[in-house]
């Protein structure tokens, strides 16, 4: 799994609520969310994101509630991976059981800035700035966890092993 695309850079601390306001929380239409994602931090983030494109971010990215609102909010906005220095310990396994790509590399979240290119291998464990010229190492994705992010998240994962199917798109 390669991601290619253009930064939006956030820093530290950001929380779920800026990533998606509780205000939208009374839906739970991934593209109302999507349409609103990052709005308290970045109001134009919604209508610049382009499919492909992948967030960054400092420490702790994240942090606040446990509500699997914000990665769906992320994901069906079309950013494809998020890049951070580190992440909030739910928000990372509701990243994982949502389907949403994160990879954690301070070096590449430090050194990069909006509007980079980068292209992240998840099987690797490798982050490219393609703008700056720099490669970073990151922990590759275990097997497992590509199979969960190849099949969508959890819930299609464990759907279609119970139907007796693999993960092609994992493969």
């Amino acid at each position: 799994m390669i991601f290619e695309g253009t930064v939006h850079k956030y820093g530290r601390d950001v929380d779920t609520d800026v990533i998606i306001p509780a205000r939208y929380l009374n839906t739970s239409d991934p593209a109302e969310l999507a349409a609103h994602c990052m709005e308290d931090i970045d109001a134009g983030f919604a209508a610049r994101v382009q499919a492909g494109d992948i967030i960054v971010a400092e420490e702790n990215f994240g942090c606040g509630s446990s509500r699997e609102h914000a990665p769906v909010a992320i994901k069906t906005s079309g950013v494809s991976v998020v890049v951070a220095a580190s992440f909030a310990r739910i928000f990372y396994r509701n990243a994982i059981n949502t389907g949403l790509p994160i990879v954690v590399c301070p070096e590449a979240a430090h050194a990069a800035q909006a509007g980079d290119r980068l292209r992240v291998d998840v099987v690797n464990g490798v982050v490219e700035n393609l703008t700056q010229g720099a490669t970073y190492q990151a922990d590759a994705f275990p097997p497992f966890m590509q199979e969960l992010i190849g099949a969508g998240g959890l819930l299609p994962y464990v759907n279609k092993r119970l139907a007796g199917e693999e993960c092609q798109s994992c493969r």
